[in-house]
């Protein structure tokens, strides 16, 4: 089950199954409520909603311990939440952030965040609650969302996440490192 980033649709992630394929693997992308063609009105509650229901529709298919849960960038924050109250075999975050208000503190540090903001996606409060293996990978040059995110949140719970770095990756182009297809294939063949 793989949760984009911040983009209007999952429309152009499909690329990024090809490593899922490979392996036989099948993936559901998702769209969040207001991205793509999916309507309904946005609140936290309401989008995490809408996440454990597709993965009870998954529940119904497969085992829940062959389910993995992907999350990218803004996507490792539904992801974190939904592994937290389930029990899938792994949970990958790429390029996560600790938590979505310092990732916005960091851009607008003058605003009173903590007033307007109408999203927190806690990546820092659920992942200690995942039972599952936890395998991160960043880009040791993402500027969008650095690597001490990843950091962070690694020294949460350091027996149960695994933090693989990407040297010279960005945010938006790990998929064009060897290294990054390399490390899905170990976790996939695990």
């Amino acid at each position: 089950m793989y949760f984009h980033g911040n983009s209007r649709s999952i429309k152009g992630w499909a690329r990024y199954a090809k490593d899922f394929y490979r392996y036989n693997y099948d993936v559901v992308l998702v769209d969040y409520r207001g991205f793509g063609k999916s309507t309904g009105p946005r609140s936290e509650k309401e989008m995490l909603d809408d996440m454990q229901f597709v993965y009870d529709r998954l529940k119904e298919k497969y085992p829940e311990d062959h389910l993995i849960v992907y999350g990218r960038s803004l996507g490792s924050g539904f992801a974190a939440k939904l592994a937290s109250d389930n029990h899938p075999r792994y949970l990958i975050l790429d390029a996560p952030y600790f938590s979505f208000l310092r990732v916005i503190e960091r851009f607008l540090p003058i605003l009173p965040l903590r007033i307007v903001l109408r999203f927190h996606l806690r990546t820092d409060k659920w992942l200690p609650l995942v039972p599952c293996h936890t395998y991160i990978l960043h880009g040791t040059r993402d500027w969008l969302i650095p690597i001490r995110h990843s950091e962070a949140l690694q020294k949460l719970n350091p027996q149960k996440v695994t933090l693989i770095r990407i040297n010279g990756g960005g945010h938006n182009n790990l998929p064009a490192f060897d290294d990054y297809h390399n490390f899905i294939r170990d976790i996939l063949k695990d």
